[in-house]
């Protein structure tokens, strides 16, 4: 029987978890997290340094070797260190990089030019794994963060160790992070729960919707946002659901990807799949003329969903993170729609039956075609779950339950993609361009 006050005790851990996994990011998460290491290693050292040895792990690199670091103009993670260590605001944590100037990007690239940063893959078994050393004449520190972008487990000067912590990331820790979650649970929790509990979700909404507009009037990376807009205004395309939720979605990544100075509001430790997550959704409710209560809990449901489904797969993994955040922006959707629980879970189905193992080759610019895919079938996947169109539990991974096909996807990304994964490091890092 529901409390009297209409709030299950159990909703504050899925407030919790929203609060920690739904959070601003300045530029992408990996190069941002390797940054963050090197401010904080500087601020322990208490000068600037004059040398800088980052070791990361692989998937670390894929995803940080070619993508824009904000307001540098540069890609990748020498210049994240780099600049990380001379204006990083290691108060900050994903935002470490909001208070750099161009001073700041001058003495970075400079430090770069004269050989001073070096960045090299350590063999680890963490898939998310950034050691920094920074040293200054015979004084030294190190930082290391892994398993979560901002999770410090050791900070050392000298040699002796002035913080230490385990991490956080054993199957038990996650599965008891997120007990009690199913998609069920979620639905109902999106649909029920007070809206002045919920409503902080809008400034997702609100910082997602400002940098697609930047991507839109700027000429960011490939351009894929601004591109569909082109193609609205010649008659090429029309402004339909699809095409909307594409181009307000790949705007927004197109700017992020390109090192813009705008945060996004991020999901599960990555930008592009809160944007992900946020924007198609925002774009069917403006289309429909929705509310804003109506687009809070849609947000929620979305949020959650990807946060859910990302449980089951590693931090950083072979597996697209925007295709599993695109399943949550479906299932908002599907929603505002009309659609109910039941329409929902059709949702997830068709979403894993249509883009379900598109590979994630490192963050880049061209992410945001990925992105604007995930957007476009989320809501092929609601307009088909309104009619209660799904991928049968016959096809391919799909099951007949809802949880069990999501259990599929885990196993998919986590053991079936190890090899792509490593395949894919392999030809990054020894193309000769």
């Amino acid at each position: 029987m529901r409390p009297s006050e209409g709030w299950y005790p159990e909703w504050e851990q899925y407030i919790q978890i929203l609060h920690d996994n739904v959070i601003p990011s300045l530029g992408c998460t990996e190069p941002i997290s390797t940054a963050y290491a090197t401010a904080l290693a500087v601020e322990l050292l208490s000068e600037q340094p004059d040398q800088i040895q980052v070791y990361v792990s692989g998937n670390l690199m894929k995803n940080g070797m070619g993508v824009g670091v904000p307001g540098t103009g540069m890609v990748g993670l020498p210049i994240a260190a780099a600049v990380g260590a001379i204006g990083g605001n290691p108060e900050a944590g994903l935002e470490v990089l909001k208070d750099i100037t161009l001073e700041h990007v001058s003495q970075a690239k400079a430090m770069i030019d004269s050989g001073q940063v070096n960045v090299q893959i350590k063999d680890v078994p963490e898939v998310l794994y950034s050691e920094v050393l920074v040293s200054k004449g015979e004084s030294i520190a190190r930082v290391i963060i892994k398993d979560h972008h901002t999770q410090v487990v050791l900070k050392e000067l000298n040699g002796k160790a002035v913080f230490s912590a385990q991490s956080k990331n054993d199957d038990s820790q996650k599965e008891s992070a997120t007990s009690g979650l199913s998609v069920a649970s979620i639905y109902e929790f999106a649909t029920q729960a007070p809206y002045d509990r919920i409503r902080f979700i809008l400034d997702a909404a609100c910082l997602n919707q400002t940098i697609s507009a930047e991507g839109l009037n700027g000429s960011y990376g490939l351009k894929v946002g601004k591109t569909l807009k082109q193609n609205i205004s010649q008659g090429l395309l029309s402004e339909d659901l699809i095409t909307l939720a594409m181009m307000r979605s790949s705007a927004a990544s197109d700017a992020r990807m390109d090192g813009a100075m705008l945060p996004a509001m991020s999901n599960s430790g990555s930008g592009n799949q809160g944007i992900a997550a946020t924007m198609p959704v925002v774009a069917v409710a403006d289309h429909l003329g929705s509310g804003e209560e109506k687009l809070a809990r849609a947000l929620i449901l979305s949020h959650l969903i990807a946060i859910y489904i990302k449980t089951h797969l590693d931090t950083l993994s072979a597996m697209c993170g925007a295709t599993t955040a695109g399943t949550g922006a479906s299932c908002g959707i599907t929603w505002l729609l009309g659609g109910q629980l039941e329409q929902v879970e059709c949702a997830i189905f068709n979403m894993v039956g249509d883009i379900a193992g598109i590979f994630c080759d490192g963050a880049k610019a061209c992410c945001s075609m990925k992105v604007s895919t995930s957007a476009g079938a989320a809501v092929k996947a609601s307009l088909m779950a309104i009619n209660n169109i799904r991928v049968s539990g016959q096809e391919g991974i799909i099951a007949g339950c809802v949880e069990e096909t999501i259990d599929n996807l885990g196993l998919l990304g986590n053991q079936g993609m190890r090899e792509t994964d490593r395949m894919i490091l392999k030809i990054m890092t020894s193309k000769s361009v």
